[in-house]
């Protein structure tokens, strides 16, 4: 069983009018404490008025690492400089591979923002080992229906495989640097073992619900920060009401971070080296319309 080492809750911190719980970093979580995972904001869940201004990320840059976006509720627009575009309904996930430079936005379509709706998101920053800092951005807009979906055994729920292998299933996406990412939903009192890949680091945060981990308790907002652990290991899982748990796989990079707003990079040179980038229009043409 992988040891429990500590929980960390999120902390508010709205962006505007949009409700933001940040899960990581925090002041218990630093960026890299649980490499090669960096950021998690959760937006809301809340209810956008009709006439509302939507979702306020405009266009940005990123390098050196990949963002994942989860539409619990509602939608999101996605627009990049490298040509992608696509428009995710709830239950889809977009996975953009920054790489060497990228320009993107994520905003609320016209629609949403005249009739309004149900709104709660999650963004994850997965980093990029050096070798594949400058690889080349790539995007990939899953619709709910892409998502491989399961029921779990003995009724305990269902599970929304994203990436990775989960329960003996193969998500339809495979990621650059093969993180895994699936979602539970959990019923009230359902018990659960999942085995562990050997040697990965394990994200574990409970969106809604409480729940009870290798005999820890864990509730909404809520990071369970386990010890790193040799051979195969597993989590014991038991619902205590019903609950919906994020649950990511991944290899450290075991490499030195330099972060600085959208980049992250392992130098500080390199930070700087990005910013020159993107001021000299390295990270693409931002497409117009």
């Amino acid at each position: 069983m992988l040891k429990f080492r500590n929980l960390h809750k999120a902390e508010r911190d709205d962006i505007g009018d949009l409700v933001t719980f940040r899960v990581m970093p925090t002041s218990t979580l630093e960026m890299g404490q649980l490499d090669p995972f960096l950021f998690l904001n959760h937006h809301g869940p809340q209810f956008y008025p009709p006439h509302n201004r939507g979702l306020p990320f405009s266009p940005h840059p990123h390098r050196g690492f990949e963002t994942v976006t989860y539409i619990r509720t509602g939608e999101l627009v996605h627009r990049d400089s490298g040509g992608y575009s696509s428009q995710i309904f709830a239950g889809g996930v977009q996975w953009m591979t920054a790489g060497r430079g990228l320009i993107h936005e994520e905003v609320s379509s016209l629609e949403f923002k005249a009739k309004g709706g149900e709104l709660e998101i999650l963004q994850l920053w997965v980093n990029l080992p050096a070798s594949l800092k400058m690889t080349e951005p790539a995007y990939k807009g899953m619709q709910k229906d892409e998502i491989r979906r399961i029921d779990l055994p003995d009724h305990a729920g269902s599970a929304e495989i994203i990436s990775g292998t989960w329960f003996g299933q193969s998500a339809h996406y495979q990621s650059l640097t093969h993180i895994g990412l699936v979602v539970l939903n959990l019923k009230a009192h359902a018990s659960l073992t999942i085995p562990l890949p050997a040697g990965e680091r394990v994200f574990f945060y409970v969106i809604q619900g409480v729940v009870t981990v290798n005999r820890h308790d864990a509730t909404d907002h809520q990071v369970v920060e386990f010890e790193d652990g040799e051979g195969n290991l597993e989590l014991d899982i038991h619902a205590q009401t019903d609950a919906c748990v994020y649950l990511a796989t991944g290899q450290p990079t075991r490499e030195p971070i330099a972060a600085h707003g959208p980049f992250v990079m392992n130098k500080p040179e390199e930070i700087h080296q990005a910013i020159r980038d993107f001021q000299a229009g390295k990270f693409g043409t931002w497409p117009e319309g």
